[in-house]
C-alpha cells in the first residue's frame, strides 16, 4: 500500500479517467476556523482501491460526499474527469422493501436494455460473485445488514460504475466474507472503476493499493483521538 504523497506523477495511459482534488478543505463551522481536514491533494485512477481512514470526526463521510460532488468543499477543487457514473454504497443501505434481491441487480442492467432473462442471469452471475445466491428470491426487507450491503455492492457492479464510493463495506461481516468483498472491490478497480473505500477495519484498509489517512490532514487547532493500528503506527506516509 503505497500513502498519497508517494502516489507520484500520472501517467499518460491513465490521463482519462480520473477524479483530480487539488488542495482540499471542508468545514461546518460558519467562522471557517475549524477545519476537518485541509490542503488534500490527490488523483483518484481506475485500477485503485483507495482506502479512507482517520480517526473518528476526521470527516470522512463528508470526502465521500465531496468526491462524488454532493457537497462543495469550503477550500479547493474537484475535477471529475469521465466519471458519468458515481455510485455510492452505504453503511446501512435502503433498498425496496419488498423486491427480491436478484430484482435490485438485474434493473440496472434492464435499465440499459437488456432483456429480462439476460438481465436475471447477469445478475445471478454477481449474486454468486459475492456469495448471495442462495438469497437470490428474498425480498429486502428480509436480508441482514451485511447481506443488504453485499447486494448493493453487487448492483454498484451491475450499474457500470466509473466511481465506486463504499462506506465501512465489512464492518458486518464475518472473516472469510469480508475477504470476498475486498476481492470484488479490487476487481472492480481493475475493471476501469475509481474505488474509494471508507474504513475503520484494519484488514480492509491493508487490502486497498492506497491510502488516504484524513488524520494527516487535521487543523492545527484539531486533535481528534487515532484509533487503535492507525496507518501511521505502521510507518504510512499520508
Amino acid at each position: 500500500m503505497t500513502g498519497i504523497a508517494d502516489q507520484g506523477i500520472v501517467q499518460s495511459a491513465d490521463q482519462g479517467k480520473r477524479v483530480e482534488l487539488n488542495d482540499v478543505g471542508h468545514t461546518f463551522d460558519p467562522s471557517g476556523e475549524d477545519m476537518l481536514f485541509r490542503h488534500l491533494t490527490v488523483t483518484l485512477l481506475p485500477k485503485h482501491v483507495y482506502a479512507l481512514t482517520g480517526p473518528s470526526g476526521s470527516g470522512k463521510s463528508t470526502l465521500l460526499s465531496i468526491i462524488a460532488g454532493w457537497v462543495t468543499p469550503t477550500n479547493g477543487t474537484v475535477e471529475r474527469i469521465g466519471c458519468s457514473r458515481v455510485n455510492w454504497v452505504l453503511q446501512n443501505p435502503h433498498g425496496v422493501a419488498r423486491r427480491a434481491a436478484v430484482d435490485h441487480v438485474a434493473l440496472p442492467f434492464i435499465a440499459r436494455g437488456e432483456r429480462r432473462a439476460d438481465a436475471t442471469a447477469h445478475a445471478m452471475e454477481l449474486l454468486d460473485a459475492f456469495g448471495l445466491t442462495a438469497l437470490a428470491g428474498k425480498r429486502f426487507r428480509d436480508l441482514s445488514g451485511g447481506e443488504a450491503q453485499r447486494l448493493m455492492l453487487a448492483r454498484g457492479v451491475a450499474s457500470g460504475a466509473d466511481l465506486m464510493l463504499v462506506d465501512e463495506p465489512t464492518a458486518q461481516l464475518d472473516l472469510n466474507t469480508a475477504a470476498t468483498v475486498n476481492e470484488r472491490l479490487h476487481a472492480l478497480s481493475m475493471g476501469g472503476a475509481i474505488v474509494v473505500v471508507a474504513t475503520h477495519d484494519p484488514r480492509t484498509r491493508d487490502a486497498c493499493t492506497d491510502l488516504i489517512d484524513l488524520g494527516d490532514f487535521q487543523s492545527d487547532d484539531r486533535e481528534p483521538d487515532r484509533e487503535p493500528n492507525d496507518s501511521t503506527d505502521r510507518g504510512e506516509v499520508g
